[in-house]
């Protein structure tokens, strides 16, 4: 089977939800449990961190499950991504945040197989996924990434701050948007930012476990409806931060 590469990204510095990635679920951590969901999927984990000397902790996390990990620069994630791609030669990548624990394996694997049956540069993740549902992140080539370097030159920095991706996804790229799974659910908050996110993932984990199938998440929510409601109105704080940035990045832009 041909490696379905997924760059982790995750870095300990997190402000909202301190050390979120090393928070428990369970007798591991939530990394940890990123990393054994995506095993579990039949995908390739990649830990893809930063040189900061706070994210040590989570080489050895990497190395204690026998996963490859990539140091880069710390806010310059495209950057990031870009040199881990080169040193580890890989040509096609699917994105995973830490903060997503309750990714869709098979939606992952479904927007790799369209980054090559449409020959895309990047498949975006889904409506319902950027709402807050985090059922899946971004397929990119490492040919899409050297592309973006090219378009904006200024990438070339490592303290440039790259966290609004779809900025630097001008017309000429080629891109697809992932419909989703018929599963999928939407109004519901899988992300991890908040306290009230951590207290939501711990009744999914407490009652279905580390590798449950994100049908079954979905399914379980649907039966239990007063669960979502202890997170989704943080889902109005993210909103407000994306405007933010969205906004910032365009007063640089100018």
């Amino acid at each position: 089977m041909k490696n379905k590469y997924v760059l982790i990204t995750v870095r300990s510095n997190s402000k909202r939800l301190k050390n979120k990635c090393f928070l428990k679920l369970g007798n591991i951590t939530v990394l940890e449990h990123v990393i054994s969901r995506c095993i579990f999927g039949e995908l390739t984990p990649i830990v893809c961190t930063t040189k900061n000397i706070n994210d040590r902790k989570i080489i050895k996390i990497a190395k204690k499950l026998g996963v490859k990990y990539f140091t880069g620069p710390e806010k310059n994630k495209i950057l990031r991504w870009f040199k881990c791609c080169k040193k580890l030669k890989i040509n096609k990548f699917h994105t995973v945040d830490a903060d997503d624990p309750y990714f869709d394996w098979d939606a992952v694997k479904k927007s790799l197989s369209i980054l090559d049956k449409k020959n895309c540069d990047v498949v975006l993740p889904s409506t319902i996924s950027r709402n807050g549902a985090a059922s899946e992140g971004y397929s990119f080539k490492k040919s899409s990434l050297v592309k973006i370097i090219k378009n904006y030159p200024y990438i070339k920095d490592i303290k440039f701050d790259t966290e609004m991706i779809d900025n630097f996804l001008d017309k000429s790229f080629k891109k697809k948007i992932f419909r989703g799974t018929q599963y999928q659910k939407k109004n519901i908050r899988l992300t991890l930012d908040y306290k009230e996110d951590l207290k939501l993932i711990k009744k999914i984990f407490l009652n279905l476990g580390n590798f449950c199938h994100r049908k079954k998440i979905n399914t379980f929510l649907d039966k239990n409806k007063k669960l979502i409601k202890i997170n989704y109105f943080r889902n109005i704080d993210w909103q407000k931060k994306q405007k933010y940035l969205l906004e910032k990045k365009l007063k640089v832009s100018i």
